[in-house]
This record gives C-alpha cells, structure tokens and sequence, in this order.
C-alpha cells in the first residue's frame, strides 16, 4: 500500500502519520509531501526515512491512497490530479464536503455510503464530526428537530501559529499574530472568516455538514468560540427531540456508539475536558441532562481532540474502511 500524506509537515499532518503508526496501516512506501520550501526535508516513519516530495512528483508516483491536510486551494487544484491517476483520494479541507458528487463520511455513520467509484472522499470538519457521532444514535432513535450548538474550539485548530501565538503571549515575547486580539485568557468568538448572513463559515459548516451527513431535516444553530486550549474541541449542545427520551437510554444508546466514551457521573465530578481528550481518537459525552425549559429536549457536552477523531483518525478510518470493502 503505497500511501502519500500531502501536508505531512504541518500540525495535522504530523498527527497523521502518528495515527498511521498507531493503526497499524499496511503502509509499503510512504510518499511524505509539501509544499517546494519542505521538498527534500527527510521524515521518520516505522524505523525508517523518506524524503518529502512535490505534488507533482507525488501524482507521478501514483500512491494508492492520498491523504490531504493542506488546505482547499491545493485539495482543488490537486485532488482531481491524483484521482485521474487512479489514486483514492481522503481529504480534510472543506473543498469538497457541500459537493453533492462528494460523499462526506464518519465511517461509525455513514460508511456504508462509499463504493469503489467514489475517488475523491470529504472527511468532514472537525467540530461536526464529534457533534455527529454523537446526534447519530439518538437521531434514529427519537428524531432529532433542532440543534443547538456553542463550541469552545482549540487554537490548534487554527494551525502552528496560533500556538506559537499563545505561547508568546504567556512568556511575554512579541511575535506574529494568528489572531486579531491576544488568545492566552481570552476567548475570540470568531472560527474562519464571516459570510454575509453574520455567521462564521466555521458556524455554517457544523449546520450544513450535519444536515449532509445525518438528515437535511435537521436544523443546525451554531456560535463556535477559539478558547486559550490545545488538547482539544468542547462543544455544549442543546437538542430537540421529535419524540419524548429516557435519560437512562440516551446515556445506553451512547455508551454503545462505537466511537463514543461517556464520561457522566456528576458524583464523581466525571465529565469530559479537552486537557483529558487529547492525544486520544474517542469523542467523550458528558453532562448528560434534560433541558427543563422545554418538552423532548437534552442538553449534553461533548469533546474530542481535534487533530484526531476531528481530522487524522477519521481520515484513516475511512482509508481502512475502503481498504476491508475491498475498494483499494
């Protein structure tokens, strides 16, 4: 299996080829690229070395399967590249997610959906991943309405220099700004950039994702936040039901969702935190209660690394998934 990993120098491209390493992935030859300035920079995988390569030189090498974090402007231009060459293609950007020829998979959900025509696979982002993973079971079970979601988003989502921004911040050194304001004891509510209707593409993105992924029915109202944390997305959600729930079953139905950890016992002070999520692939479900203000709704909070289940691990799982299908 001869796979490329496209932004393997940048934050999730590290993370994904420690998430390879970790799944044991049936990895021949690893095709490690970037951008020219990182072409010829050797990386380390499984007790070995190989030189970063161009995009070019990578389509040319025709690898099996081609895992994109670099961004949407390269996924366009390039995806299409590697697929006319026969290549699968799994890729983290959001430019092909809305494409309605693009299946956008959680493979706990939905990866019944991919066949062996599908080239070009969305991976979704990643604060709707670990709102999904966690509507899906309760949605067929008592018919998710109406969603309401607050996000408390890591800065690594934003990247290496929204890290080193912090990091600047806490010792007192002057550097580059990832953000407009300072991050370290403060929170920003702005993810992306803002679209003419007020809203966020980061906002848009978890209430037209959800809606592809899940059910169109289904309405998304979102506020997502960049909060001071590196270990990963927090998110408190509020949802309405079709039908009535019993709380005991909500948290049964969760525990076995595949994916999911529950972490809901208020005696104890167990709930889910990001400084505890990181480095792990679940998403943790906690703070598991009904919302006394209004019949058939729950309120619950939910959070997951980022870098993981919310890019690297899904990304991965969606490769194995193609590959026990028999696809690759």
């Amino acid at each position: 299996m001869r796979v490329a990993v496209v932004g393997a120098t940048g934050m999730v491209g590290n993370v994904m080829l420690q998430v390879l390493k970790e799944h044991n992935f049936p990895i021949t030859e690893l095709i490690p690229v970037a951008s020219d300035k990182s072409v010829g920079k050797r990386i380390e995988f499984g007790g070995l070395e190989f030189s970063v390569v161009g995009l070019q030189t990578a389509v040319e090498m025709r690898p099996d399967i081609a895992i994109f974090s670099a961004g949407g402007e390269t996924s366009l231009e390039w995806a299409p590249k590697f697929a006319e060459v026969g290549t699968t293609v799994i890729d983290n950007s959001s430019a092909w997610r809305m494409d309605p020829t693009k299946k956008l998979v959680v493979p706990e959900i939905n990866g019944d959906v991919l066949t062996n025509e599908d080239k070009i696979i969305a991976n979704p982002n990643c604060s709707t991943i670990q709102l999904v993973l966690t509507l899906a079971p309760l949605h067929k079970k008592y018919g998710v309405k109406r969603v309401i979601v607050s996000t408390y988003q890591s800065i690594t989502g934003t990247g290496v220099k929204a890290v080193q921004q912090m990091e600047n911040e806490r010792n007192e050194i002057s550097g580059e700004m990832a953000y407009k304001y300072p991050i370290d004891k403060n929170c920003i509510p702005q993810c992306d950039s803002f679209l003419d209707n007020g809203y966020t593409k980061e906002e848009m993105k978890l209430t037209n994702e959800t809606k592809k992924i899940l059910d169109p029915k289904i309405n998304v109202s979102a506020t997502a936040v960049r909060v001071p944390v590196v270990g990963g997305h927090s998110e408190a959600v509020n949802i309405e039901f079709e039908n009535d729930f019993d709380l005991n079953e909500v948290r049964r139905l969760l525990h076995e969702m595949p994916g999911i950890t529950l972490k809901d016992d208020p005696t104890t002070y167990s709930y889910p935190m990001p400084k505890y999520a990181e480095g792990k692939d679940d998403v943790f479900v906690g703070r598991i209660r009904r919302d006394e203000s209004q019949v058939n709704t729950l309120n619950l909070w939910i959070v997951a690394d980022n870098l993981r289940k919310g890019a690297a691990t899904n990304a991965v799982q969606i490769a194995k998934l193609l590959i026990e299908k028999g696809f690759i």
